[in-house]
């Protein structure tokens, strides 16, 4: 009983842990993978790099990505930071 009762702070850590830090960040990591499998043809989008431009076609792993000037440039889809509203 004197072990659980010593081992009950160390156990408190660890789920105080979890809900703080571990368990929010694999909400975010879920979302931001949902966002990136639901991309569209015409989506305007941010990359990792802070890229702004347009989705001109999808493959099943890139994205080729037009930007202002038209050129055209290829990117992963995991390189894709957030997905801008259509306003």
């Amino acid at each position: 009983m004197d072990t659980l009762v010593g081992l009950l702070p160390i156990i408190l850590m660890f789920v105080i842990f979890y809900f703080l830090l571990i368990r929010p960040q694999q909400k975010k990591q879920k979302k931001v993978q949902q966002m990136q499998s639901d991309l569209q043809k015409g989506d305007r989008i941010i990359t990792i790099g802070g890229m702004h431009g347009t989705i001109h076609a999808i493959d099943e792993g890139t994205l080729v990505v037009s930007v202002q000037d038209g050129t055209q440039m290829k990117f992963d889809r995991s390189s894709i930071r957030e997905k801008l509203n259509q306003d």
